[in-house]
C-alpha cells in the first residue's frame, strides 16, 4: 500500500516558490541577484495598521477566533463590499481565511465532486489548476491571446463552458498578466454566463485597487446582479496595504456557500489569527492614504519596466492595466543559442539562462499555462528594475 496520497500525483510544485528558491540559494552563495519572480509589495504595511495590531496585542486580543472570522471584520468586510462595489452583503454573508488561497481552497473543496470543471483562464494564477485538482475536480482552460491584451473573449468563455463546469475563475487585474477587464468588457463575459445557469463564477479580486491611468475596477457580480445568488467574490489585504504575512484572504457571497466553507474551514484550520484580524479590521476602516503613494510608485515601476522590455531584441511587452506584473512574449528569442551553447528552447530555458547567467529571477510563461512568456514583478525599486532590465537586455542581445 502507498504511503502518500494518489491525489499528490495530480499536483505540481509551484513554479513561482521554485525560482524564489533558487534565486535564494545563488544570493546565499554570494551572487548579486535581482529576484522579479515574487508577488510582493516591497512597501511596508502602513503604521496605522500595525499599531492596530499592537492595541489588539494590548488588550488580550489573542485567543481563538469563530471560525469564518471575528464579527468586526466580518462587519468591516461589508461595509467595504458596499462601499466600494455596491454589493450588499450581511456578515454572516462573508468569511475570512488564512490568505486568498484558502478562500479558493475552501470553496472548491466544500463545492467540487469527481468529475466537476473548474475553468481556468490562461495564463492563471499558478495555484488555480493545482487547487482544483487536490478538491478532486478537473480543470479545463479558456485561452486568452496578447493581441487582445490577454483578457479572455466571450467566444473562449462560451466555447470552455460544458455541461460539466462548475466555476470560472476570474482575475482582475490578472495575476501574471496585469490585464484588468473594463465595465463593457466584463459585461460581455457575464452575458455569457447569464446563458449558463449552471456555473458558478469566483472571482479574484485581490489586486482591485491596484490600477492605473483612470482605469476603473468592477467586479461581475457589479455588473449583472443576476449573478449575484452565483458569485464568490474574493478579495484580501495582502497587496493593496502591503500585508502578505499577516495572512488574511475574506470573501462574500451566498449564505449556504458561506456555510459550507466555514464547515470546512472548521476542520481544517479554525479562526485565522486574531492578531492579524484586527490590524484587517484598520487596513479596511482605516485611512487609505497610502494607496495613491503605492499606485504612483508601480505606474511609474510599470511604465519603466514596460520601456525597457521593449528595447529588448526579441521581446514584446504589452503596457497591463493593474496588478504589479508584465508578461512579455518571448518566442522570437526560441530557438535561439546562449554564448555557452546551449539552445534555448522553452520559455523555462530561457528563464533559467537569464537567472544563471545575468542572476534575475522571473518567471517562465509555461508555468502560468501561456507561453511561450515570462512573468516579471515590478514591485522592487527603480534602481533594481532598472538593472535587472539592463541584463534581460544583454542576455538578450548576446544569443545567436
Amino acid at each position: 500500500m502507498a504511503f502518500l496520497a494518489e491525489a499528490l500525483k495530480r499536483v505540481k510544485p509551484s513554479a513561482t516558490i521554485t525560482i524564489t528558491q533558487k534565486a535564494r540559494d545563488l544570493k546565499a552563495q554570494g551572487k548579486d541577484v535581482i529576484s522579479l519572480s515574487v508577488g510582493e509589495p516591497d512597501f511596508d504595511t502602513p503604521d496605522h495598521i500595525k499599531e492596530a495590531a499592537i492595541a489588539a496585542i494590548r488588550r488580550g486580543e489573542t485567543k481563538y477566533t469563530p471560525v469564518s472570522g471575528i464579527p468586526q471584520l466580518r462587519e468591516a468586510v461589508a461595509r467595504k463590499f458596499k462601499r466600494e462595489n455596491g454589493l450588499d452583503y450581511k456578515p454572516n454573508q462573508t468569511i475570512v481565511s488564512t490568505g486568498g488561497k484558502h478562500v479558493i481552497y475552501n470553496a472548491l473543496l466544500a463545492t467540487l465532486n469527481p468529475g466537476d470543471e473548474v475553468i481556468c483562464v490562461s495564463p492563471y494564477w499558478v495555484t488555480y489548476p493545482e487547487i482544483v485538482a487536490l478538491c478532486g475536480g478537473t480543470a479545463t482552460f479558456a485561452q486568452t491571446y496578447i493581441k487582445d491584451d490577454f483578457k479572455l473573449q466571450p467566444e473562449a468563455l462560451e466555447k470552455a463552458i460544458t455541461p460539466k463546469t462548475k466555476w470560472v475563475i476570474l482575475n482582475s487585474p490578472s495575476n501574471p498578466s496585469g490585464a484588468a477587464y473594463t465595465h463593457d468588457e466584463l459585461k460581455k463575459l457575464t452575458d455569457v454566463l447569464m446563458r449558463h445557469p449552471h456555473v458558478w463564477i469566483l472571482t479574484d479580486d485581490m489586486y482591485e485597487h491596484l490600477v492605473y491611468g483612470d482605469f476603473k475596477f468592477v467586479t461581475p457580480a457589479q455588473i449583472e446582479p443576476a449573478l449575484y445568488e452565483r458569485t464568490l467574490t474574493m478579495n484580501g489585504v495582502s497587496k493593496s496595504y502591503a500585508m502578505t504575512g499577516w495572512r488574511i484572504g475574506y470573501a462574500a457571497g451566498p449564505k449556504h456557500l458561506i456555510d459550507a466553507m466555514d464547515m470546512v474551514q472548521g476542520q481544517q484550520t479554525s479562526g485565522t489569527s486574531a492578531i492579524s484580524q484586527w490590524a484587517a479590521v484598520e487596513a479596511l476602516d482605516g485611512p487609505q492614504d497610502h494607496l495613491p503613494v503605492f499606485k504612483k510608485a508601480f505606474e511609474r515601476r510599470r511604465d519603466l519596466v514596460v520601456s525597457m522590455l521593449n528595447q529588448t531584441r526579441g521581446l514584446v511587452c504589452p503596457k497591463p492595466e493593474g496588478a504589479f506584473y508584465v508578461y512579455p512574449d518571448c518566442s522570437a528569442l526560441i530557438g535561439k543559442t546562449m554564448p555557452n551553447g546551449k539552445k534555448i528552447e522553452t520559455d523555462e530555458d530561457l528563464v533559467m539562462g537569464i537567472l544563471e547567467t545575468e542572476a534575475v529571477a522571473a518567471v517562465h510563461g509555461s508555468s502560468f499555462g501561456l507561453g511561450p512568456n515570462f512573468r516579471i514583478s515590478y514591485a522592487t525599486s527603480d534602481e533594481k528594475l532598472e538593472e535587472a532590465c539592463r541584463r534581460i537586455q544583454r542576455f538578450c542581445a548576446e544569443l545567436r
